[in-house]
């Protein structure tokens, strides 16, 4: 999902591949990988996002993941 961000790419490309190697520590297939990685973005929006911008940065968060799914 490439987007202007305020992160650099090193910090960006180390946090992903931590991730992707807790995944694959754990034998984790597509299905529990998506059900992991949902269960984490859940937690994420209701802990650290106010309640009053959630539905907006979910909303944006889903076009953008629908943008990159389809290669746009």
């Amino acid at each position: 999902m490439p987007q202007q961000s305020k992160y650099s790419d090193k910090e960006f490309e180390a946090a992903m591949q931590d991730v992707f190697v807790a995944l694959e520590q754990n034998n984790a297939n597509s299905n529990l990988s998506l059900m992991v990685l949902g269960n984490v973005l859940s937690s994420i929006f209701t802990q650290q996002v106010a309640p009053e911008k959630r539905d907006a940065m979910v909303a944006q968060f889903c076009d953008v993941l629908k943008r990159a799914v389809k290669g746009n």
